[in-house]
């Protein structure tokens, strides 16, 4: 088993590109990029996708153009019409309760109240996908005095930005390991990154 899709969570259209919410969507931008490849808008999946090769494998990117809380038509759609088991899928989604800079990877578990994560859950009938979470911190941890809806919604505050992209970069850096379905491998480089 390994990854064959690897789904990046956000909302689409210019006004919410750099808000918090885009993290899934920045790091599949990167990998794209740093492959080669252009995400082209797929019709039939309500999303922007491309295939591409990692480490000898055929996996799928694919970033959902319905909004966060609907991912899961996109991401259920893709991996119905590809054949694609829930334990090969990478969701990467922004997450509130680590620190910007932070990124964990985990399988299962339940949802922590992420509405694209809910949808992705529903629309797969499990939970048992795979996840990369990455640290936007939560604004009563920053001291702000904002609500959470908001708070996604907005750009990180450049102090919160620049650990966020290299959290990315440590991220990006464990791609072919899952897509090797080297999952313990990749698990202990991310979690002793720096």
């Amino acid at each position: 088993m390994s990854i064959r899709l690897i789904a990046g969570l956000g909302n689409p259209g210019p006004e919410y590109e750099q808000t918090r919410h885009n993290a899934g969507f920045w790091l599949v931008d990167n990998l794209a990029n740093d492959l080669g490849r252009k995400l082209a808008r797929e019709a039939r999946f309500n999303a922007l996708a491309a295939k591409t090769n990692i480490a000898g494998q055929e996996v799928w990117l694919l970033e959902p153009q319905t909004f966060m809380n609907r991912s899961g038509q996109s991401v259920g759609a893709l991996a119905r019409f590809y054949k694609i088991a829930a334990d090969e899928i990478l969701v990467v989604h922004d997450e509130l309760d680590l620190p910007p800079g932070s990124a964990k990877l985990k399988k299962g578990g339940s949802s922590g109240g992420h509405n694209g994560l809910k949808d992705i859950t529903a629309a797969l009938g499990t939970q048992d996908y795979w996840r990369l979470r990455l640290g936007i911190g939560h604004p009563r941890t920053l001291s702000l005095q904002q609500a959470v809806v908001d708070f996604v919604l907005h750009r990180p505050r450049k102090d919160e930005q620049v650990p966020i992209e290299e959290a990315i970069a440590d991220s990006l850096k464990i791609i072919p390991l899952l897509c090797e379905g080297k999952f313990e491998a990749a698990t202990m480089q991310l979690h002793t990154a720096k």
